[in-house]
C-alpha cells in the first residue's frame, strides 16, 4: 500500500515538471515584439495565384501587419479572418511561435477545369466545385471545357468528372478538351491521337473511359493512333469507331 502511494507521489510530481516545463518554455518575456512573419502558401505548383508581397500588401492595408508589434498585442484570428476573404484563398492558419515570429499559412483554391463557353464566358471551377473569379491566372495545365456550358452544369457534372480526371494520370494527360454539345452530350479532344472521343451523357465514365484504355492498347497500337476519327463509347460495352472519309 505505501509503494502505492509512493509511486503514485512519484508520478504525480513527474508530470507538475512536465505541465512546468513546458509551460516556461513557451512562455514570452513581457513586452515580446514580433520580429518576422514566416508566410508558407501552398499549392503554388497547382494554382500559384497568391503571392507573398500580395499577403504582406493587404495585412499593412489593413493595419494588422504583425512585424513591429507586441505579440501578446496580436491577434491570429484577426489575420486568419481577413486574409480568408480573399477570393482566392482557401483558409488560413496563423499562430504565434516561441520565439517571437508569426507563422501563416495560406492555402489556397485549386482549379479542376478552365470554362471557356459559346457565350464568351471565361472562369475556373475550383477543388470544391465553385466558380473561381475571372482574374484568376493558373500556371498548371487544366483541361478545357467549351461549347454549351451552363454555369449549373459546370459546377456539378463537368466538376465531378474533372475531379475523376485530375485523380487519374492516364486521363489527365491524355484528355485537353471537353466539348460539350447541345443536349449535354459530351465530345472529349485527346492529346495523343487525331481523333474525337464522343462519350455521350457523362454518366459511367469511368467504365468508358476504361473501355477505351484497353482498346488503346490492344487495337490502336497495332493499327496506328490516327486511323480513326471519332470513337465512340456511347452504348453499352460497345466502341464504335469511324475511319476517315467514312
Amino acid at each position: 500500500m505505501i509503494k502505492r502511494v509512493f509511486l503514485f507521489i512519484v508520478l504525480l510530481l513527474v508530470i507538475c515538471y512536465l505541465v512546468a516545463a513546458v509551460t516556461l518554455f513557451n512562455r514570452r518575456p513581457a513586452g515580446q515584439v514580433c520580429r518576422d512573419v514566416e508566410l508558407v502558401i501552398k499549392d503554388t505548383a497547382n494554382a500559384g495565384f497568391v503571392t507573398r508581397s500580395e499577403v504582406t500588401a493587404l495585412l499593412q492595408k489593413k493595419g494588422i501587419y504583425p512585424v513591429g508589434k507586441k505579440v501578446e498585442r496580436i491577434h491570429t484570428k484577426t489575420l486568419e479572418r481577413e486574409l480568408n476573404k480573399h477570393s482566392l484563398i482557401d483558409r488560413t492558419e496563423c499562430y504565434k511561435t516561441p520565439s517571437g515570429k508569426i507563422r501563416i499559412e495560406v492555402r489556397q483554391r485549386v482549379p479542376i477545369l478552365r470554362v471557356m463557353n459559346d457565350k464568351g464566358e471565361n472562369y475556373y471551377i475550383d477543388n470544391k466545385g465553385t466558380i473561381m473569379p475571372p482574374d484568376a491566372k493558373c500556371i498548371a495545365h487544366r483541361v478545357i471545357a467549351t461549347g454549351n456550358v451552363e454555369k449549373s452544369f459546370a459546377m456539378r457534372d463537368l466538376y465531378k468528372f474533372g475531379v475523376f480526371l485530375q485523380n487519374n494520370k492516364f486521363w489527365d494527360a491524355q484528355i485537353e478538351q471537353i466539348h460539350v454539345l447541345p443536349g449535354r452530350d459530351v465530345e472529349l479532344v485527346p492529346r495523343v491521337g487525331n481523333h474525337i472521343i464522343y462519350l455521350g451523357k457523362l454518366e459511367n465514365t469511368e467504365q468508358k473511359l476504361e473501355r477505351l484504355k484497353v482498346f488503346y492498347e490492344k487495337a490502336l497500337n497495332q493499327v496506328g493512333w490516327n486511323k480513326y476519327s471519332r470513337i465512340s463509347l456511347e452504348f453499352g460495352n460497345q466502341i464504335i469507331c469511324t475511319k476517315w472519309g467514312e
